[in-house]
């Protein structure tokens, strides 16, 4: 499988939340399925059935996760030297030509991106459209209403 780029926060976020599904959430519903076996009839029961497909949804999300992470390229930017390229982990501030509205996206990878939050991820067209443009390049995202130029004020390696 190949590598994918995750950034430092990314992989911290998902080993977060591995932790807590081993560590915490596995217990909880294992404890759920002994109370729900105590019950009775299992054919019939539905806590223990709810019980049981959690359980199946949480040892899902862990192979997932445990994945991710073993195949994650984690890329620190901040140990970067900041050249004025747009590379992944950048935050980069463009202003739309046509309207002059400045806008910053993060671009992350795809299972860190929030676009609520300006998170992109490093496969959305925005963000492939901006990579390896310099600060004071010319950006052009092709968009279904048709195609924005934006220009590149600032690059930060944060």
């Amino acid at each position: 499988m190949a590598t994918a780029p995750m950034t430092v926060r990314g992989a911290e976020m998902l080993r977060e939340e591995l932790e807590y599904l081993k560590f915490t959430k596995r217990p909880q519903i294992s404890e759920a399925i002994a109370s729900a076996r105590e019950l009775g009839d299992l054919k019939e029961n539905a806590e223990y059935h709810a019980a049981r497909e959690e359980q199946g949804i949480g040892e899902a999300r862990i192979r997932d996760i445990e994945g991710k992470l073993s195949n994650a390229q984690v890329i620190d930017v901040t140990k970067i030297a900041n050249n004025g390229k747009v590379i992944f982990g950048s935050t980069v501030t463009l202003v739309n030509v046509d309207t002059d509205e400045e806008v910053t996206y993060r671009i992350v990878g795809d299972d860190e991106a929030d676009f609520k939050n300006k998170l992109i991820s490093v496969n959305s067209p925005m963000a492939r459209a901006m990579v390896g443009k310099q600060l004071d390049d010319s950006v052009i995202v092709k968009a279904p209403a048709g195609d924005i130029e934006y220009e590149v004020i600032k690059v930060e390696y944060l």
